[in-house]
């Protein structure tokens, strides 16, 4: 499993947010949908191979135990896609009238596009991890710039696209959430020392290649499954965390591709997520990945109301650290 998903499933939570903006996206649902139902009943894994020697063969796929304890810290930017047109419209709105704005406005300056056909906007973010599972968030929308931070331990928020400057604590789902999240390397790598039950459930299509569906009984009784490319060994597909949509409950997938090389660790540059019965997907593509980049701890302390700022606040601040 990729070392992004974990913060990918918050940033794709936030895209259903009136923002539509945590993780990341729409190409070929129509497919994805008929996989799954095509796919319902699992076939048999063919004889040979354990689930502890697919995950064996998926961790020196990915890199290799050893470059994957030598990684301490790792910093990914890109683009994900967010919301359909009216969100887009009304939290741009509320965005740019700042603290004068209100919910009302906001509705109806929606309503007064509502013509329009629904479309998606990419916005930059950039995400930053550091061992033990520190996580910095940045998310850049209207002219003002999203925050979210956990030091290992406690979150907080800075939400200016929806007219909130003030900082807020985490959730306690969300802190639940990201306490519960495998570090860096994902669930897989040391998975047995995490306390997690690997079983090999048998075998399924992924886009029109046979993986392995893996089931994950995590330590605190929570069940994830990943499917693992019978050829490349890849985790290809990764089962979220579900979604409530038409009062339901959905059940969301997260595709990986794109697989490049950094520094000898295999690492996925497009995510896309699906949820059932929805006819968008949501993309999330990794611009730049870096390793073991110098970050001090205070990049995941309480964040002071200046990095809820612009852009160009950030870029000014980067710019003085060189």
């Amino acid at each position: 499993m990729s070392m992004f998903t974990g913060s990918y499933m918050s940033m794709s939570h936030h895209t259903n947010r009136p923002m539509r903006l945590a993780g990341f996206m729409g190409l070929l649902v129509g497919a994805f949908l008929a996989q799954t139902l095509a796919a319902a009943e699992s076939k048999a894994a063919p004889a040979g191979l354990s689930a502890a020697q697919i995950v064996e063969k998926h961790v020196a796929a990915r890199g290799g135990l050893a470059a994957w304890h030598a990684v301490q810290t790792l910093s990914v930017a890109g683009k994900l896609d967010a919301g359909t047109g009216d969100s887009v419209a009304r939290s741009t709105k509320l965005a740019e009238e700042g603290t004068g704005a209100s919910i009302k406005r906001g509705a109806a300056a929606a309503q007064g596009e509502g013509a329009q056909a629904p479309t998606q906007v990419q916005l930059p973010f950039r995400l930053e991890m550091k061992r033990p599972r520190k996580s910095r968030l940045e998310i850049d929308f209207a002219g003002k710039t999203a925050v979210q931070v956990y030091d290992g331990q406690n979150g907080w928020k800075v939400r200016p696209y929806l007219n909130r400057d003030d900082i807020e604590p985490f959730s306690e789902q969300e802190a639940k959430s990201e306490g519960e999240k495998a570090d860096l390397e994902g669930p897989l790598v040391d998975y047995a020392a995490k306390g997690t039950h690997v079983t090999l459930e048998g075998m399924e299509p992924v886009e029109g290649h046979n993986a392995y569906k893996l089931k994950l009984t995590l330590k605190n009784g929570d069940v994830q499954h990943i499917w693992i490319d019978a050829q490349s060994f890849l985790d290809v597909k990764v089962e979220g965390i579900q979604r409530r949509m038409d009062a339901r409950m959905r059940n969301v997938w997260i595709y990986q591709r794109d697989f490049r090389s950094v520094q000898g660790l295999m690492v996925p540059y497009l995510y896309e997520t699906a949820i059932d019965s929805s006819p968008q997907t949501h993309k999330m593509v990794i611009e730049s990945v870096a390793v073991n980049r110098s970050l001090d701890d205070s990049r995941f302390a309480k964040p002071q109301m200046l990095v809820a700022g612009s852009p160009a606040a950030h870029a000014s601040t980067e710019s003085k650290k060189k």
